[in-house]
């Protein structure tokens, strides 16, 4: 018999085969009007990853110049996203997929699942969600509970009031909380039913209350790469969900977002904003993912059109309808970088270049050469919107072809330093001022 071992080899270098190097330079891929190239096919998409390793005992992120990093947390479960309550506790869903039977079927279903377990995408959910605490404000947090548990596939959290609220894959949950409890004991209940079942292919729900705390948003993810496997299986799907809190009653509020990830209210103009990942196998130049603002009743184009008005010919039957209705997203981040993290910059605490903007932690590339994105930027904002080219806050996350790290969940502390989740690493980063890697209340 082979061994599997040599079957994820064999899958490896059949890809890498297959690779379509990009030809447009990353400058041009990204910002309000970037470079739309003719799409590229081929039998079997390009794919190169990075392979999860880990970081050794003294690794760390490289930070940009006149900023600091140290763990605030480690040996974590396959941490993907933050939340930080008023009272300083970190709150961090350590999660993965939940079982998804009718995902990543047939042969090229097969390969791309050894591929993404490769990169660190195959460890069991752990189904959980843990409260960190640094009671004696040093950046690092000296205590640790569980917080919620037997959750299901957790992502998004939110917070109104004395109600807790939890995006599992399937639902929308909500708890009572108490200021400074370190756990939820009790059972909670369901609010909202969200898009799972066994296919779930986007599986993350991402969460965010509104400012009046009346509404919780969600970003439900496609089931699909570009609809193959057919319109019926996105309902709800590939869209930002509004939920009215008092009720539990839901709505589509704005669609053809393939995969909305993060999602956060931009402080000065209080408009929603998310960061997308777009489709892939049109070639390592195609399809920018974005940053944009989110619009009630607004269409971004999946799957039929991308970046405004691009057809994109893989979609049957054609909907010419809905390629005219397709509105151009706000700002590219880059071909495939697969942001995730989203969070405005908040308070005086970084240096004044990181104090306006927002901050998008790119969990990497499968489907480009070179690899892009497995960093953390900072996109400037001016009046409530992008302006300026990305800058790096957060880089070697790859060395030698190894990802020692793939940041995920991003989000401003109490004291205002930046936490980054780590999902390969385990680890949750704080980022402060190089002259101020801690500080006291």
């Amino acid at each position: 018999m082979i061994r599997r071992s040599c079957l994820i080899a064999f899958a490896v270098l059949l890809l890498a085969a297959c690779e379509d190097p990009a030809k447009v330079p990353d400058e041009a891929s990204t910002g309000p009007n970037p470079a739309i190239p003719k799409p590229q096919s081929a039998l079997i998409p390009t794919v190169n990853i990075a392979a999860a390793e880990g970081w050794p005992a003294d690794g760390a992120p490289i930070p940009a110049d006149g900023l600091a990093v140290k763990a605030f947390a480690r040996n974590l479960d396959h941490p993907r996203w933050i939340h930080v309550l008023p009272n300083g506790d970190v709150l961090v869903a350590e999660t993965n997929a939940p079982p998804r039977p009718d995902d990543r079927k047939g042969i090229k279903g097969w390969i791309m699942g050894l591929v993404m377990k490769r990169a660190g995408a195959g460890t069991p959910s752990a189904n959980r969600i843990s409260l960190l605490r640094d009671a004696d404000g040093d950046g690092v947090a000296e205590t640790r509970h569980v917080f919620l548990k037997n959750l299901n596939s957790p992502f998004g959290m939110a917070l109104v009031g004395d109600t807790f609220y939890v995006a599992n894959t399937d639902a929308v949950m909500k708890y009572p909380y108490a200021a400074g409890a370190t756990e939820i004991p009790q059972a909670g209940e369901r609010l909202a039913e969200l898009p799972g079942g066994p296919l779930n292919h986007h599986w993350t729900k991402s969460l965010v209350a509104s400012p009046d705390g009346k509404k919780l948003y969600v970003g439900s993810g496609s089931n699909s790469n570009a609809a193959e496997n057919g319109i019926d299986k996105e309902e709800r799907r590939a869209a930002v969900l509004e939920i009215d809190i008092a009720t539990g009653a839901s709505r589509i509020f704005a669609s053809g977002l393939r995969n909305p990830v993060g999602l956060a209210f931009e402080p000065e103009s209080k408009m929603l904003w998310a960061v997308v990942n777009e489709r892939d196998e049109l070639g390592s130049d195609l399809v920018p993912d974005y940053l944009t603002s989110v619009r009630d009743g607004v269409f971004y184009g999946w799957p039929w059109a991308y970046w405004g008005q691009h057809v994109d010919e893989r979609v049957k039957p054609p909907r010419p309808d809905m390629v005219a209705k397709s509105v151009a997203p706000d700002y590219a981040l880059g071909n495939h970088v697969a942001p995730l993290g989203l969070a405005f910059a908040e308070g005086r605490t970084l240096p004044e270049r990181f104090r306006t903007g927002a901050i998008v932690g790119e969990h990497g590339s499968w489907n480009r050469k070179p690899r892009s994105g497995y960093k953390v930027v900072f996109v400037p904002f001016s009046g409530g919107k992008p302006n300026g080219q990305p800058v790096d806050v957060l880089t070697g996350f790859v060395v030698d072809d190894k990802a020692l790290g793939r940041p995920v969940g991003v989000a401003i502390d109490a004291k205002g330093a930046l936490l980054v989740a780590d999902d390969v690493g385990n680890v949750i980063w704080r980022v402060t001022p190089a002259t101020q890697t801690a500080t006291k209340p």
